[in-house]
Formats: C-alpha cells, structure tokens, sequence
C-alpha cells in the first residue's frame, strides 16, 4: 500500500479508536434514570433509593429513580428493553424476569435478547412462615403433615405466579407433598389471613413476615436459599432443614438495554460494586430483610439464565397460568 495513503489513513483510525473510547471516558456526564417496575415503598423501592443516592456519591451524577409498576413488571421492562443503549436507562429487575417467560405467553421484549446485565445487587431470602397454631416446629413435621392429609392444607401466595407461588410448588414438586394455593392480591392481605389462620403457611419476604414472627403470631420454618441470610442469620435453610437443594430466593439486579458498550457496562458494574461493599448499605439492607450481593455482568446473563429454565419448568409442571 501506498504510504502516502497509509499515513493519510493513521489520523481517521486514530479519531474512531478515540471516538469509541469517548462514551466510557466521560460517562456519565449527565442524570442516570433507574427504572423500577413497581410502586413506591417495599423493599424493591428502599434497594432502588439506596442505591440511587450512592450511585450520585460515586459517580456525581442524579439518579432518577422512576416507578413504573403495571402488568406484572412488563410495563417497566419493556420501557428499558426499548431505550437508547448508553447506559443512561436502567432497569431494577428482580426475581418476576426470570419467571415472566414462563409464564407469560407473548412478552413484548426477549428476557434475554433484549438486555444487557450490569450486575446483581440484593437477595432476598423467602422465608417460609406457618400460622403460630400449626402443630409443628420444623420443615420436616411439615412435610410429614402435609403429606398425611393431602390437600388439607392451605398455602397463600401474594397473587397468581408471584415468586412466593413457585417457590410453594418448588417446595412441594421436591417434597412430593399435595397442598391448595390461595392467591391473594398482595403480600398484606394474605399474611392478614395467615395470621388468623384462615391460610396455613406461605412463602414471603423476611421484611413481611419477621415482625409477625416476633410477636408470635406466626412461625418460621426456614429460609428458601442455600445460604442463610445476614438479616437473620439464627434461621436454618430449607435446605438444611430436609429438603437438600431447596434454592428460591428473591433476587434483584441491574439490567440496561440490549448493546450498551462493554466499558460502559465495566464502569458502571465497578460503581456497584463499590457501593455494595459499603458498611452502611450492607446495614440499610440488611435492616430490611436484604443481603447486599454483588456480581459481574456474566454470572448475572448466566444466573438469569439458570432462573428462566428453572421456573419455567415448575409452571409447566405445575400448569400455572397467568390471571
């Protein structure tokens, strides 16, 4: 070649390689918008607050947290799905990504496709919790009551297909146990029924059901994760408690759109990570039922991954449709 022409040609290849390198290098240089498909309040709004504030401390740049319930989370989701990829939209996903493609028959974005994963930063366990008059006092006393009068018991779940549903028939596919869902609309109105023992027993978040537990009117049995949580830490799993592998706990990450840029994606995965070590979030979680968990972006793709095959298969199993 010509060197005339390759000398003509350095400064346009070196005006794209700095070109591509501009976005990570100053970014972000205005506000970030997290996107949170439910209402304010709950533990899903404290994580999304929390870590709007320090994303600001870490990055000096607004966060605008932006709640966008509405069609079981697909309403938010989607509004992320379909934003500019530079990584100024972000999406506070949970557990309800991994099971929205089970359950749903045409989603308007692919759970997969369609995002780019940042990072984990929370999980939940549930907790299983039985009405305080329940003659037993372990997992396996219940396992063994239910399977001596099957379909006699009654388990409430905050709605059709909600996470404390599956992790119910997780639990029961595992224990080969026969019980009857009663779906309520919401988590207070079934822990209500719960607590007067119109309902037996229920998965649910710890910020729900500890401060029932505490006065008495309900029990817990275990924790639905493979390690125990630092909210509670005296509480044993499922999984040791007699179901080995028992693993259905309430997760919660951070998603952009389909092709954000590789360091894009790496700086703001090192913000997050950052700001989950941090003493006072790990306290503000953890007071609320959370345990800050952080990830890199691969074993996020590859962790929601392993959710949608795992949940798809207890609907399928279960034929659960959604309302």
């Amino acid at each position: 070649m010509n060197m005339r022409v390759i000398a003509s040609a350095l400064p346009v290849a070196l005006f794209c390689v700095v070109a591509g390198m501009a976005p990570a290098q100053d970014f972000p240089n205005r506000p970030l918008r997290l996107v949170v498909p439910y209402p304010p309040g709950g533990a899903t709004d404290i994580i999304a607050r929390t870590l709007s504030q320090k994303l600001f401390e870490v990055f000096g740049q607004q966060v605008i947290v932006d709640n966008r319930p509405g069609g079981g989370q697909i309403l938010g989701t989607d509004i992320v799905a379909k934003a500019p990829p530079n990584g100024y939209t972000l999406l506070l996903a949970s557990v309800t990504h991994g099971i929205n493609p089970g359950l749903v028959a045409k989603l308007p974005y692919d759970s997969v496709r369609d995002f780019t994963p940042v990072s984990m930063v929370a999980v939940s366990p549930n907790v299983l919790v039985i009405n305080a008059r329940l003659p037993v006092k372990s997992v396996k006393e219940l396992i063994a009551l239910a399977k001596s009068h099957p379909g006699q018991l009654n388990y409430a779940s905050s709605g059709n297909g909600s996470g404390g549903h599956l992790a119910m028939e997780l639990f029961r596919s595992m224990t080969g146990t026969v019980m009857t869902h009663v779906p309520y609309k919401g988590a207070g109105p079934a822990l209500t029924d719960l607590i007067a023992g119109q309902v037996q027993l229920m998965f649910t978040s710890p910020l729900a059901a500890l401060p029932h537990v505490r006065t008495g009117k309900l029990r817990v049995l275990g924790v639905g994760s493979l390690k125990r949580t630092d909210a509670a830490p005296e509480l044993v799993t499922i999984a040791e408690a007699g179901v080995p592998g028992f693993d259905a706990p309430l997760w919660y990450a951070i998603l952009g759109p389909a092709g954000v840029a590789d360091d894009i994606v790496t700086k703001l995965n090192g913000g997050f990570k950052s700001i989950l070590a941090m003493h006072d979030v790990r306290e503000r979680f953890s007071s609320n039922g959370v345990d800050a968990t952080y990830s890199t972006a691969s074993e996020l793709g590859a962790h929601i991954g392993r959710e949608i095959e795992k949940w798809r298969k207890v609907i399928l199993a279960a034929g659960i449709r959604p309302d």
